[in-house]
């Protein structure tokens, strides 16, 4: 039996439900709290079940907002969205990856203009949502320990121990994104005070260190493999290989040869391989990619729709007034919220002619730019990388629930291949500049089913692997990481339309490299501040 896939979608669906209304106007104390339960501690932690359940919702923190189905929100939020959606909006939304129709309804000027502040809704939700799944990991290790535990037999106590690894790697994920998107945030564990207490601020390079002595301790904790959709080595090493490839960017000093190093750890285990059909990463029978999958977030549109994860990036990519016919990508309707921005377009050269695999875009009707407004319905390519399809090119679930099946792939082996060879390039020890060219084309010749989309060395270098990347991962959450990477987020060397709120795109302010800690959260901890905002 799969943990995530049974019991989070029924176990925990039937009794417990770490229900919280932890953000109010201030969130500072709130932060250090226990989750309420539906049940009492004593109830919940007297068995193995209950154990897997708490775990079951820690993993589920990123896809679901609370009870699903039907079932209230675990914090309020301005959005009411799961984790992965509200990640979506602050990764994707600035980039040349996104162009968002309801710049209105979801109130997206700010973060689809770069001209956010520390009142913006979007960046609340983001945060809040992030510390709320840290604060679960935390009360949910507060039983694991060697005495909350000693009532159990020997065998009992190893199955709960493995589980406080698998909550320790989504809390050191949790934490990278606080790092990634923030610069900084307040430090909780599970030694916190529950009560009366302010949390210590963590600037970048302390978080770091906390991230990577996180995941070199995981290394020895987590098993070699686990069911799909849970922690084991090779997630954390594929944490740790995106934590060091931007380790420059949070600490001022390369991590490149430690980024290959945890690549090389993947590679070397035997078990992952290219998935020869590059749609099928991105289906609603994704779940069994486990080769080139390293961890998947489960989606579940009968038992645990929510309007984000696989539903979102399905939906929000089909037109709902255009040509483009929903069946199609396994789904009754399309939002017509997400649209490429021109300039991404123009990585696949003529989009028409294209051999590149990847350019999955609908252009019928489509002016490539946006020369009107952002927001305009008939300008910017549709992507159709996601799709709500079996492997037979059926609609999966029940198409009444209007939700997705389809898993969003966090980490997968494409990513590490590019991962390696950048860290290369950047001049990082333990690999050729050969054989990180191979990776490179590895991925490449999927992409174009043979050899003749195979790069020389000669071409290869940090701006075509910022491209490449971008071919490769579309909306999978790390377009903004990478632009700041590679130094062309706010700055005048890569110029999208509308990027800084004009029409021809424009550089803006270095501090939008980073998002500020939410308003509230500065006026009630005086240990956090926003002094670029």
């Amino acid at each position: 039996m799969n943990i995530v896939k049974n019991i989070l979608f029924k176990t925990f669906a039937a009794g417990v439900l770490l229900a919280a209304s932890m953000c109010t106007p201030s969130c500072t104390d709130d932060l250090n709290q226990s989750p309420h339960t539906g049940f009492t501690s004593e109830m919940v932690y007297s068995s193995v079940d209950g154990y897997r359940s708490v775990l079951a919702k820690i993993y589920g923190a990123y896809t679901l907002v609370g009870q699903e189905k039907g079932g209230g929100a675990d914090i309020s939020s301005y959005s009411g969205y799961d984790l992965l959606r509200c990640l979506f909006v602050l990764q994707e939304g600035p980039t040349d990856e996104c162009a968002f129709r309801w710049l209105s309804g979801d109130n997206l000027y700010a973060v689809a203009y770069m001209q956010w502040d520390a009142s913006d809704p979007g960046v609340s939700d983001v945060y809040y949502r992030l510390y709320y799944s840290i604060a679960v990991v935390n009360e949910f290790l507060r039983h694991t320990d060697d005495a909350s535990i000693s009532g159990f037999d020997a065998a009992t106590q190893d199955i709960i121990r493995g589980y406080a690894a698998e909550a320790r790697f989504v809390r050191a994920l949790d934490y990278w994104f606080v790092l990634d998107l923030y610069g900084k945030g307040p430090y909780v564990d599970v030694n916190t005070p529950t009560t009366a207490f302010t949390p210590e601020a963590y600037d970048s390079k302390k978080l770091f260190e906390y991230i990577e002595s996180e995941l070199k301790d995981l290394e020895e904790l987590l098993p070699d493999t686990n069911d799909y959709g849970r922690a084991d080595k090779a997630t954390a090493w594929a944490l740790a290989s995106r934590l060091y490839l931007n380790g420059e960017v949070y600490t001022g000093t390369s991590y490149a040869t430690e980024c290959i190093d945890a690549c090389k750890k993947i590679t070397g285990t035997g078990r992952f391989s290219l998935e020869a059909d590059f749609a099928k990463l991105f289906n609603a029978d994704n779940h069994k990619r486990t080769n080139e999958i390293i961890y998947g977030i489960y989606a579940d549109g009968e038992n645990a729709m929510t309007w984000g994860s696989g539903t979102n990036l399905v939906h929000g990519s089909c037109g709902s007034d255009n040509s483009q016919d929903p069946t199609k990508y396994g789904i009754k309707s399309g939002w017509g919220n997400y649209r490429v921005r021109g300039e991404y377009a123009e990585l696949f050269g003529d989009v028409a002619s294209s051999t590149d695999g990847r350019c999955l875009l609908w252009t019928d009707g489509q002016n490539q730019y946006f020369d009107t407004s952002l927001d305009d319905g008939t300008c910017g390519y549709h992507s159709e990388k996601w799709t709500n399809l079996t492997d037979e090119g059926e609609m999966s679930g029940d198409p009444a629930t209007g939700g997705a099946n389809t898993d969003f792939p966090m980490f997968r082996l494409a990513e590490i291949y590019l991962n390696c060879a950048e860290a290369v390039l950047r001049g990082g020890s333990g690999m050729s500049r050969g054989e990180a060219l191979e990776l490179v084309n590895a991925v490449r010749t999927r992409a174009y089913g043979d050899e003749s989309g195979n790069i020389s060395d000669a071409q290869f270098n940090l701006d075509f692997i910022l491209d490449e990347r971008g071919r490769e991962m579309l909306y999978e959450n790390v377009r903004r990481t990478d632009l700041v990477r590679h130094g062309k987020f706010t700055t005048a060397a890569y110029v999208w339309q509308w990027k800084g709120g004009v029409a021809a795109g424009r550089a803006v302010d270095s501090r939008y490299n980073r998002y500020p800690i939410p308003a509230s959260e500065v006026s009630a901890n005086p240990n956090l501040s926003n002094p670029e905002y």
